[in-house]
C-alpha cells in the first residue's frame, strides 16, 4: 500500500487539527513522557560514564539452544537492538567479503558511473555513501537463505507481540520473507558516508496515515503513554507509505547488517540510540505548540526521518557507537530506532557489511515478494530502491538454481 500527498504542508496543517480535537491531553501527555524517557537517557550516560555495556549482545548458540533468559530478553525489547555473536563462522565471513569485492571488481561496478538516482539519505550526508547497489550477489544471497539467519530471525520475531485478542495474528514469526538490500564497503580514511541520526520506515505518513499509523500511535493519541509498545506489532503491517527510492515498503521487525570484516567505534560504523520508545516520544513532539503549524520537526515526505538536534536534542544524548564487531556476528535494531553513522572511518581495514534484517510472513509482504522476484529473475535492482540496474548484465550474478528450498521459499518461488 503507498499514500500519496500533492500538498504535505497543507495535510500536517490539516491533521494537527484533527489529531488535537480527537486527544486533549497531547501536552500532557508529553511531558509525562518526556520525565520517563529523560530518566532512560540518563541510566545510558550513567553506563557509559561506568564503561558498562549499552547494547544488550548474545551468542548465536545460546540463541539457537533456547538459552536466553527471560531478563536478557527484556532488556533487548528496553534497548529495541541486540549484537548476536557469532552467526555466522568466521571465515563463511571473510570469503564473503573477499567474494564480493571479486563481484564488483570483475563486472567493472567501480568504472559505471553513478547514476545518483538515489535521493533518500540526501538531507543526511555530504557526499557520497560507500554502499553499493548490488542485490543478487552469490555472498548475498547465501547469508540471506542460510539456516543460521532464519533460526536467529525467528527468535528475534517472537519478541514482539505479534497476536492479540484486537487483531488476531499479525505475522508469522517462523516465516520469513527474504528482502533484498545492499552491501557496504567502507575504505580507511573515507569520510562521506557519515549519516546523521535518523529512522528509516516512513517520516511525515507517520501523522498524516489515519489508517494505519494512528492505529500504531493510539495509546499516545489516547494520552495513555505508559501502554505504548514498540514491540506491538497491531496494526504495522497496515501502514501506507509514501513512494520513494530506499523507502521500505516491507514490513521489518528488525533493520540490520551482518558483519564481513572486524569494525568498532571510530572504524565509520553504526551508532543507535537505544532506546526502543524514542519514536513514541518524537511522534508527541511533533504535535507540540512551539512546532510550526505546517511543520513535523523537518520531516520530509520520502526521506529518512531526521532525529534533530534542534527538536530531539533530549534522545541525541544517548547516542551510542556499536561495541567492536568481528566477521561473522550480526547487529539487529527495531525499524523505529534511531541510528547514524560515524562521520570518518578512523581505522586500518575496510567496514564491510551485507544489510540483512527481518521481515517476517505476513500479507504485506508476501505481496512485495512478487514484484521483488521478478527483479530477481532479471537482475534488476531491488523493487523500494532506484532503478539503477547495475547487475543486469554481470557474470556469477546468483539466480534461481544458487537457492535452497528454504531460499526460494523466503523468496516467494515456492510454498511454505
Amino acid at each position: 500500500m503507498s499514500l500519496s500527498i500533492a500538498d504535505v504542508p497543507n495535510a500536517v496543517r490539516e491533521v494537527k487539527v484533527e489529531l488535537h480535537k480527537k486527544s486533549k491531553v497531547l501536552e500532557q501527555t508529553y511531558t509525562e513522557m518526556t520525565a520517563s524517557i529523560q530518566a532512560e537517557v540518563d541510566e545510558i550516560k550513567a553506563l557509559k560514564a561506568q564503561g558498562k555495556s549499552i547494547i544488550p549482545e548474545l551468542d548465536y548458540q545460546a540463541v539457537l539452544h533456547n538459552q536466553v533468559s527471560e531478563e536478557q530478553k527484556a532488556l533487548i525489547r528496553k534497548r529495541g537492538c541486540v549484537v548476536i555473536r557469532n552467526t555466522f563462522p568466521r571465515a563463511q565471513a571473510e570469503q564473503w567479503s573477499e567474494r564480493i569485492g571479486e563481484y564488483l571488481i570483475s563486472n567493472g561496478y567501480y568504472d559505471t558511473p553513478d547514476k545518483g538516482l538515489d535521493k533518500y539519505f540526501s538531507s543526511l550526508q555530504a557526499g557520497k555513501p560507500q554502499i553499493f547497489s548490488v542485490y543478487w550477489s552469490k555472498p548475498q544471497m547465501e547469508a540471506r537463505q542460510s539456516e543460521n539467519l532464519a533460526q536467529a530471525r525467528r527468535f528475534l520475531n517472537r519478541l514482539w507481540t505479534y497476536q492479540s485478542d484486537e487483531v488476531g495474528t499479525v505475522f508469522d514469526p517462523d516465516r520469513e520473507c527474504l528482502y533484498a538490500d545492499r552491501t557496504r564497503r567502507r575504505e580507511p580514511g573515507d569520510n562521506s558516508l557519515g549519516l546523521k541520526p535518523h529512522i528509516d520506515g516512513g517520516s511525515v505518513e507517520r501523522w498524516l496515515d489515519r489508517n494505519g499509523f494512528w492505529k500504531v500511535y493510539r495509546h499516545l493519541l489516547e494520552g495513555n503513554w505508559q501502554a505504548y509498545d514498540p514491540f506491538d506489532a497491531a496494526y504495522r503491517t497496515e501502514t501506507e507509505e509514501i513512494p520513494s527510492p530506499a523507502v521500505c515498503s516491507m514490513f521489518r521487525t528488525y533493520q540490520g547488517w551482518t558483519a564481513l570484516t572486524p569494525q568498532g567505534p571510530s572504524d565509520g560504523t553504526l551508532q543507535l540510540v537505544p532506546i526502543a520508545r524514542a519514536m513514541g516520544w518524537m511522534y508527541l513532539r511533533a504535535l507540540q505548540p512551539d512546532v510550526p503549524e505546517e511543520d513535523l520537526c523537518s520531516a520530509i515526505a520520502g526521506r529518512a526521518l531526521l532525529c534533530s538536534p534542534q527538536w530531539h536534542g533530549l534522545l541525541l544524548d544517548a547516542l551510542t557507537s556499536i561495541p567492536l564487531m568481528q566477521p561473522g556476528d550480526s547487529i539487529w535494531w527495531h525499524p523505529d530506532v534511531i541510528h547514524a553513522v560515524e562521520d570518518e572511518h578512523k581505522g586500518q581495514g575496510y567496514s564491510n557489511v551485507i544489510y540483512i534484517g527481518a521481515a517476517p510472513y505476513c500479507e504485506k509482504n508476501v505481496k512485495y515478494l512478487a514484484k521483488q522476484a521478478q527483479a530477481f529473475q532479471k537482475g534488476e535492482s531491488a523493487p523500494d530502491f532506484a532503478p539503477e540496474h547495475y547487475e543486469l548484465n554481470y557474470h556469477d550474478r546468483a539466480t534461481a538454481a544458487d537457492l535452497t528450498e528454504l531460499g526460494k521459499k523466503q523468496m516467494g518461488l515456492m510454498a511454505w
